[in-house]
């Protein structure tokens, strides 16, 4: 009776475990997703890019032949966090739109964290072959958000502009979470479900990445558009604060307060983000 009485519980645990990985995993296919464009009557391909053994799964809108909007998601999540942008008529009459799963996630060599350092450079191949010639602008939402800034230093002379919605870039603002190193490189990070596995991973090294990041800081020459929620219960407020006075290169600067706003502004504040992204040329 012992036995089978430890028996149950590991047996429902597994179980869980692996019901939960299947089903966090925060992506959606690409059937599922053309379905969806269909009914909106606009229509999307999806890619995926080699790079030194990586791969880079990513969807695209509108005309090759207009500027670019490209999307980078926080952690977890997947190209799907922008899809709404996507689809988005007003937007469609002025960009080619372009959102990435990041490396380690949705269909990019899911769950293999890799540092910022390390994302930058997988991606930065990508951006260069994409560039059209025209006006090429970044978005990047959260753990999003320094990645752009890390591209915008790499590729200097790329982009027109970067847009850091609630980003996370002063390393002195970060949470310690001192708890997230318990599942990293051993048995217990198989405890994580789904995405929230290379989440917790990337999160535990951006630590250090922030901190290796003020060095590219004064790297970052076009113009810098920082919208933050004054009520952001998970990246502080005062990011954007300490990134107007860090890229002191930048072309120029400017800041919106979304009052009352938390950490979700991509899809609560939709109508905001859309007309700053709408007047950006």
């Amino acid at each position: 009776m012992r036995s089978k009485k430890v028996y149950i519980p590991l047996t429902l645990l597994v179980a869980w475990l692996l019901f939960a990985s299947g089903c966090m995993k925060m992506r959606m296919s690409d059937a599922v997703a053309k379905t969806e464009f269909d009914k909106a009557n606009v229509a999307i391909q999806f890619h995926t890019f080699k790079i030194k053994g990586n791969s880079l799964h990513y969807a695209v809108t509108g005309l090759d032949t207009l500027p670019t909007l490209f999307f980078v998601h926080g952690s977890p999540g997947s190209w799907d966090a922008f899809k709404e942008y996507l689809k988005d008529s007003l937007l469609l009459t002025k960009f080619r739109m372009i959102a990435i799963d990041r490396p380690g996630f949705g269909y990019s060599n899911f769950g293999d964290a890799v540092n910022l350092q390390q994302q930058a450079a997988i991606i930065s191949p990508l951006l260069i072959k994409i560039n059209n010639k025209k006006p090429f602008f970044l978005v990047g939402h959260s753990l999003g958000g320094p990645l752009v800034i890390k591209l915008a230093a790499d590729n200097p002379d790329l982009f027109s502009g970067i847009i850091v919605l609630a980003g996370s870039i002063d390393t002195h603002q970060e949470p310690k979470e001192y708890w997230r190193s318990l599942f990293i490189n051993n048995p217990l990070k198989f405890l994580l479900p789904g995405a929230f596995r290379p989440s917790n991973a990337e999160l535990w090294y951006l630590k250090k990445d922030l901190q290796l990041l003020q060095n590219d800081f004064s790297k970052v020459t076009c113009p810098v558009y920082f919208v933050h929620g004054d009520k952001d219960q998970f990246v502080a407020y005062g990011n954007m604060a300490f990134g107007a006075q860090a890229l002191i290169n930048a072309e120029k600067i400017d800041t919106i307060t979304i009052h009352n706003a938390n950490h979700f502004i991509p899809w609560q504040h939709k109508a905001e983000i859309e007309n700053l992204l709408y007047h950006l040329y």
